[in-house]
């Protein structure tokens, strides 16, 4: 296209023309045609009378549009004044609205401020000669002429008001041809308009017309006053009118913040600036929507740190080095006890809020910090003016300078009153529990022997008296009531010694005495000793041993203890004709006992609790059955003495399996 277009320039035989005009078009800022010649209307392949209602995007196309334009709009009809900034000067190859391809020579100028395109028809690669571009678009724009161009296509507007609609009107600032200002303007993010001293509109920038919506034409039915948002005209009205008066001293500059509202209704946030000339009124305004919208978001999530805060009981401060004032948050405040309005938390007035025993040690751990320049934690009372006291926890580390210096200390302070309240009163109902535990305790071992040596008495002189040791009794019911005096004495002894035992066992003082035990002699021996009680109720009680001599390293009374608690369930649960089986296997590092039983079983929500203290399986089955509801209890404390465990599995009408391992050390 460079080529094309010296070799244009280079051509020294130029055609001769009748009439410049009939090679030429003019473009106007609006995109449509202030005039199209004869010929340059048969070059585009339109017609006059459709050329007067086209846009100029779609009279022709370019054949190269990076080599025809600077910058490439995306829409050249949206874009029409971005597109005739940035045209090329020179010859341009198009295609006319039949496809054919044809030459235009592009000049622009710039009248009076105004940017306007001519575009003269080349034929057969020369160029037109004519008269000088701007004296004829002088001549061809000049409505007061009594004669027009036959093929003159009006525009909408004189003379006049394009110059006051042109974007590129700038005062002080020469409109030479080769200096387009309104460049500068476009560039900017602002909105600049110019206004008349009545309010209307002379001029707005590229931005204003691409935020707001409203093209030229439209703008000249509308003061300033129109576009300001209605809840906002009140406060402008008085402004707007003080700048427009005839009064008003030149040079005035005036700022204040307005919203405007676009043809489409949206409003946007500005802050305005105003300045008075003598023939017009110039405004700037800054699009604030980021900034209104940014400092919105920041208020929120302040307010949400206050809420989160308050919740907590806990404010955020800052001390920097070298002041006696600290920033406090909202929170410390209330923490404090005191108002932001009546309080400056400085370090003296700080200090006699602590508690005397306090203030050196906090003090202390400040300057500690600073010197070891490390994170820090403390805690301190306070005394409130009420004379409530506080309990603060405080957190908080060092900032440092380039050079490593300390320049502030910052951090967090949380009220945890209530939480150290809390705790107290948890060490003090556990200090309690621990007393009310102890005592009982000591109360059960002093005990032990007052209640059992009566007991004793009681089963021994009820056994003589059964038995008759001394003589007949004369009367056989005595023999009986002497039977239940013997048994009941014997069965109080039974839970008597479970309490005893568990109380031991819980109070961490039951001693395991361990010794290398024959389990299978053990096991033996318990079963002979519930044989009886298993006969009286017809319960048949076999052993399943592997072995007749299965060694293990334990305490025989507890093991035996186990084996009895467990059996003694077994009969005590099993019904008439019944069967219990006791086996044990060595297996490589355990040892396996199981007791075995087809007795009425456990229900399976009772599986997890059955061997807690006092727990009883309550049924039909088991309402005759007495009991302290320690033995399992017992029985898997003593298992896990040993470092064993013990676990039970069952099914209700089935029968009940106990498997207890034991370490083979």
């Amino acid at each position: 296209m460079v080529q094309s277009t010296q070799k244009l320039k280079t051509v020294s035989k130029r055609a001769p023309q009748k009439d410049v005009g009939d090679d030429r078009l003019l473009v106007l800022p609006t995109g449509y045609l202030g005039f199209l010649g004869k010929r340059a209307c048969k070059a585009l392949g339109v017609t006059a009378a459709a050329a007067k209602k086209t846009h100029v995007s779609e009279l022709f196309q370019f054949v190269s549009e990076d080599d025809a334009l600077i910058s490439s709009p995306f829409n050249l009809k949206e874009h029409v004044d971005h597109w005739m900034q940035t045209i090329r000067p020179g010859a341009q190859k198009l295609l006319n609205k039949k496809g054919k391809e044809v030459i235009f020579q592009f000049d622009q100028v710039i009248s009076d401020g105004t940017i306007l395109v001519v575009a003269s028809y080349v034929e057969s690669g020369t160029v037109p000669d004519g008269a000088p571009l701007s004296a004829w678009i002088e001549e061809t724009l000049v409505t007061q002429s009594p004669t027009k161009p036959k093929n003159t296509i009006a525009p909408s507007n004189n003379v006049t008001q394009i110059q006051a609609q042109s974007l590129g009107q700038v005062r002080g600032i020469s409109a030479q041809e080769g200096v387009n200002p309104q460049i500068f303007l476009d560039m900017s993010n602002d909105l600049m308009v110019t206004c008349t001293p009545k309010g209307g509109f002379q001029s707005v920038n590229g931005r204003f017309t691409k935020m707001l919506g409203y093209d030229q034409d439209q703008l000249q039915s509308l003061s300033i006053i129109d576009i300001i948002h209605p809840d906002d005209r009140a406060q402008v009205r008085p402004v707007l009118i003080n700048m427009f008066d005839e009064d008003a001293p030149q040079g005035q500059t005036v700022d204040f913040e307005a919203r405007i509202v676009s043809r489409q209704g949206k409003a946007y946030p500005m802050e305005w600036r105003l300045s008075v000339t003598e023939n017009a009124v110039y405004m700037v305004g800054q699009d604030v929507s980021k900034a209104k919208e940014n400092e919105a978001a920041l208020i929120s999530q302040k307010e949400h740190l206050s809420e989160a805060q308050a919740i907590s009981h806990m404010g955020h401060w800052t001390w920097h080095m070298g002041t006696h004032q600290i920033d406090w948050s909202d929170e410390i405040y209330r923490i404090f006890g005191v108002e932001s309005d009546d309080f400056t938390p400085t370090i003296e007035l700080i200090n006699k809020k602590l508690h005397r025993r306090d203030i050196g040690r906090v003090m202390q751990a400040f300057q500690r910090a600073m010197i070891e320049k490390r994170d820090y934690e403390m805690e301190f009372s306070i005394k409130r003016s009420s004379g409530e006291d506080r309990y603060i926890k405080c957190q908080g580390r060092c900032k440092l300078n380039e050079d490593g210096e300390v320049v502030s200390l910052f951090g967090v302070m949380q009220d945890v009153t209530e939480q150290i309240e809390h705790e107290r009163a948890l060490q003090s109902a556990k200090e309690s529990v621990e007393r009310a535990y102890s005592a009982k305790s000591q109360f059960l071992a002093n005990m032990s022997h007052e209640l059992r040596t009566p007991l004793n008495a009681i089963i021994g002189f009820s056994e003589m008296m059964q038995r008759q040791l001394l003589g007949p009794i004369g009367n056989e019911k005595y023999l009986d009531y002497i039977t239940g005096i013997r048994e009941s004495g014997e069965h109080l002894l039974d839970l008597i010694t479970d309490i005893l035992d568990m109380s031991k066992i819980e109070a961490g003082k039951y001693e395991l005495i361990c010794e290398d035990v024959n389990i299978s002699k053990v096991i033996k021996l318990s079963v002979h000793m519930m044989e009886g009680r298993a006969l009286d109720g017809s319960i048949k009680l076999k052993t399943n041993l592997a072995k007749a001599d299965v060694h293990v390293t334990a305490d025989r009374r507890a093991i035996m203890q186990v084996l009895l608690n467990l059996l003694s369930n077994a009969v005590k649960f099993t019904k008439e004709n019944g069967e219990i089986t006791v086996s044990c296997k060595k297996l490589k590092d355990t040892i396996k006992i199981v007791v075995e039983d087809n007795g009425i079983g456990i229900p399976a929500m009772k599986l997890n609790t059955i061997t807690n203290p006092f727990e009883q399986v309550s049924n039909q089955y088991t309402r005759d059955h007495d009991g302290s509801g320690l033995g399992l209890a017992i029985t898997k404390e003593l298992v896990e003495l040993h470092g064993g465990n013990m676990n039970i599995e069952s099914k209700v009408n089935v029968g009940t399996s106990v498997v207890i391992t034991l370490p083979n050390k």
